[in-house]
């Protein structure tokens, strides 16, 4: 079927915020891809190339996508910039998704954007582009740049969606393109390999942008480094520009230690825990150092900016008795991050996982990991379409785990309070990770929400 089937053009006299996304619904979901620029570029010429109204740093890989810009834009805003930040999927609205000076848009703004682009949205609606209208992302993305181009911002940093080379966000060019670590996934839009999927993202990298590149497994490392070769561009590159040179942990977080431009800088608080965003950290600072034309960052704005940093649901505590930890984990790099930052930071035992996932993910391996380190899986699922339904997962889990080591509740709410029973049948010490999906963090961080400790008061 046709997108365009899927838009409905009866125009109301007024939007809400409730239309914008009953609007932006209508439309391809972020999960059916229509991989073509040819969209996001005749939206953006009409509206005037918003996309070029500020430098861009633009954030590709696999994982630590969305840390790492929140990262970055802490310290461009430490440095006394404006900056808008765009990132995805968002945990519970869209708005979300499009920050000014760290903070997501108003509902206000949020329809405003939108009432400002749809009449040119319907313009290329109509051109049936590659045969279907714009996605509920290519327009997301066109009100994020609209959003920035009115603040103005100083600077934008954009998220790649998925991919690198046909995603919307590449309509601009990165001033600076960083690269977190790269593995497998989105395998059916990416290809099944380390070198297919490193192409694709290394398509955000052009002509005149500064490469930032955390460590890399072999092969895309290979792929990334032809590709910078071949542009001429410069590039920094973990472990040899820029490193995380040590780390302890802290209360709320951990204080690190990283090699700058400038040289070692040290004791820096970040509000985060674990190895992964600890380097998250660092790749940030590298990132916003080659926007500053490689002048190492003043520490009093390293550390002022790692003190706005604020990232939910990355192993966030959201209950106190018994602690509950959210986290957006979706993919097996991202399970195996958690687990070890939840042993090093939480250390719970027993460990009780509320779990659901996507229908598309490796689920059996995600399971063979979970069930040395959790004792009682309660699995259920995300109110998505594309979730696993929790009765197909209970049965997967109960081959890996045992029936007696799995709970199904396939309501959320329920879910979490057959978790919250086993953990204070357990007592002292015991434990809650929900994880899975990112759909899962975001429902389970709203139903929570209420009980989301001060980490200022507890440090």
């Amino acid at each position: 079927m046709s997108a365009l089937a899927w838009v409905n053009y009866a125009e109301p006299m007024s939007w809400s915020h409730v239309d914008v996304l009953a609007e932006l619904a209508r439309r391809w979901p972020e999960n059916r891809v229509g991989p073509s620029l040819g969209r996001i570029e005749a939206l953006m010429h009409l509206l005037g190339d918003p996309q070029h109204a500020a430098p861009v740093v633009q954030i590709t890989g696999t994982n630590g996508k969305g840390s790492t810009a929140i990262i970055i834009d802490g310290l461009l805003r430490a440095q006394g910039l404006r900056t808008g930040r765009y990132v995805s999927p968002h945990l519970t609205d869209p708005r979300e998704r499009i920050n000014v000076d760290g903070q997501p848009i108003s509902e206000d703004d949020f329809v405003r954007a939108w009432t400002e682009i749809e009449p040119y949205v319907a313009m290329v609606d109509d051109q049936a582009i590659d045969g279907i209208a714009m996605t509920a992302f290519e327009v997301l993305t066109a009100m994020a740049y609209a959003c920035f181009a009115d603040a103005p911002v100083d600077v934008m940093i954009v998220e790649v969606g998925m991919g690198g080379s046909w995603d919307a966000t590449n309509v601009a060019d990165a001033a600076v393109a960083v690269f977190t670590p790269i593995g497998l996934d989105h395998t059916e839009y990416l290809g099944d390999t380390v070198e297919q999927i490193a192409a694709e993202k290394a398509g955000i990298i052009k002509p005149r942008s500064h490469v930032v590149m955390a460590g890399q497994q072999p092969a895309a490392a290979k792929v990334l480094m032809t590709r910078c070769v071949e542009l001429g561009v410069a590039t920094s590159r973990e472990g040899v520009d820029f490193s995380l040179l040590d780390r302890q942990l802290a209360v709320g977080g951990q204080v690190i230690r990283l090699e700058s431009a400038a040289g070692p800088v040290g004791d820096l608080f970040l509000p985060l825990y674990g190895h992964a965003m600890a380097r998250n950290a660092v790749l940030a600072v590298a990132a916003v150092e080659a926007l500053d034309g490689m002048r190492g960052l003043d520490p009093q704005v390293i550390e002022d900016g790692f003190a706005e940093v604020q990232a939910p649901a990355r192993t966030e505590r959201v209950h106190v008795s018994p602690p509950i930890v959210i986290d957006t984990c979706h993919n097996t790099d991202a399970v195996a991050s958690t687990l070890d930052t939840m042993d090093e930071a939480y250390a719970f035992a027993p460990q009780i996982a509320v779990w659901g996932t996507m229908a598309d993910k490796d689920v059996d391996a995600v399971l063979d990991m979970l069930e040395p380190r959790v004792s009682h899986l309660v699995v259920t699922q995300a109110a998505t379409s594309r979730a696993m339904s929790a009765h197909e997962l209970g049965q997967r889990a109960a081959h890996v785990f045992g029936e007696g080591r799995v709970s199904v509740r396939p309501d959320l709410p329920d879910a979490i309070d057959w978790a919250v029973a086993l953990a204070d049948e357990a007592g002292p010490g015991a434990g809650i990770l929900v994880g899975g999906s990112v759909a899962l963090a975001g429902q389970a961080r709203a139903l929570l929400s209420s009980s989301i400790p001060d980490e200022d008061a507890a440090r």
